[in-house]
């Protein structure tokens, strides 16, 4: 077990070290590659939870989701679709019409990611009211 030096204290006339006992963590470590940071990492892709988002009501084709997402460029939401698509949390389908179109809709995989940005967007109201509060104040 090792020690670490976490903040000063009075040792005579002067301030020392102190050196306090490691605790060893009572968690479990993730298997292999921690999969909360994977999924923190693909989550925080520019984009990528407003596309999740705005697919979870209803399939959309990609005009619909440049739309939706009003600063998001054509190429970048493009990109999106295409990793989303790559990793299984979208679905893409090419409709029979003249002209052919394209729609997305989330794999049941994405569907399991709506909570989990719901409650990221919720925390995020929250946070943001209370540094307005603070401005106010």
């Amino acid at each position: 077990m090792g020690y670490h030096q976490v903040t000063l204290k009075p040792k005579g006339n002067h301030w020392g070290p102190i050196m306090v006992k490691m605790r060893k963590s009572k968690v479990e470590p993730p298997p292999g590659e921690c999969p909360l940071s994977g999924c923190m990492k693909f989550i925080r892709g520019t984009w990528t939870p407003h596309v999740i988002w705005f697919l979870k009501a209803n399939p959309r084709r990609f005009s619909e989701l440049k739309a939706d997402i009003k600063d998001i460029s054509a190429k970048v939401l493009s990109a999106r679709l295409k990793e989303l698509e790559e990793v299984g949390v979208i679905h893409r389908e090419v409709m029979d019409t003249s002209p052919p179109t394209v729609e997305y809709s989330l794999t049941e995989l994405g569907r399991e990611l709506q909570p989990a940005i719901a409650a990221i967007v919720s925390v995020g109201q929250k946070l943001k009211m209370k540094k307005a509060g603070r401005k106010t104040h």
